[in-house]
């Protein structure tokens, strides 16, 4: 027996019921449509069509439930939803996990790629000139700085940054025309190599 959730013959309530209904089963259907894709049930491609047709029905409901709809959250806590990979899909993310997936990827072998151009560079930069004994505070720390900076957005090895900051820290304390002895300068370029040698080691551990 069919069960109406409005009040009589009130057109007002009965709109918003059945946009509460609506709401109800877009929750549902994502929430079985995320639990599907994670147990590997449904093909990307067919999820993603899915997905993003959920999220487009949502995203059209939404402006017309603001005076009767706080949140979803509430929402779903009155009506008992319990369904989070739906909320986060919904709410939080507002595109199919593939997308996002995708762009994470993308965005993170772009800036990867470039930091790693960007690193590689400032090394040779640094080790070239001591080759051509440019070992003056004022000649080194500017190179060494770039060096660091570049270092500092790559999440591999930190330690490489550490070494190269405690030679900037040394060189600070330095006038601006006072030069690294040649032991110095045969230790600064020591540990540049070896910092050099495993930076290009751990490439090979990035998914560029």
């Amino acid at each position: 027996m069919a069960v109406n959730l409005w009040n009589g013959n009130d057109v007002l309530d009965r709109e918003m019921y059945d946009r509460f209904a609506d709401l109800y089963a877009i929750i549902k259907a994502t929430e079985r449509l995320e639990k599907a894709y994670l147990r590997d049930i449904i093909s990307p491609a067919a999820y993603e069509s899915e997905c993003s047709k959920l999220i487009s029905h949502f995203k059209t409901m939404v402006p017309f439930l603001d005076d009767t709809v706080p949140s979803v959250e509430q929402f779903m806590g009155t009506y008992k939803l319990k369904c989070p990979a739906a909320l986060n899909r919904l709410v939080t993310s507002g595109v199919p996990a593939t997308v996002e997936h995708r762009t994470a990827a993308a965005a993170s072998a772009n800036i990867s790629a470039a930091t790693v151009a960007e690193c590689t560079a400032h090394f040779v930069t640094v080790l070239d000139a001591l080759r051509l004994n440019m070992v003056a505070a004022d000649e080194l720390y500017p190179l060494l700085f770039d060096l660091s900076n570049s270092l500092s957005k790559l999440s591999i090895l930190p330690d490489l940054e550490g070494k190269v900051k405690e030679w900037m820290e040394m060189l600070s304390k330095m006038g601006a025309a006072d030069k690294l002895t040649e032991q110095q300068a045969r230790q600064l370029q020591f540990d540049l190599e070896s910092s050099y040698n495993s930076f290009m080691a751990a490439l090979q551990h990035l998914k560029l």
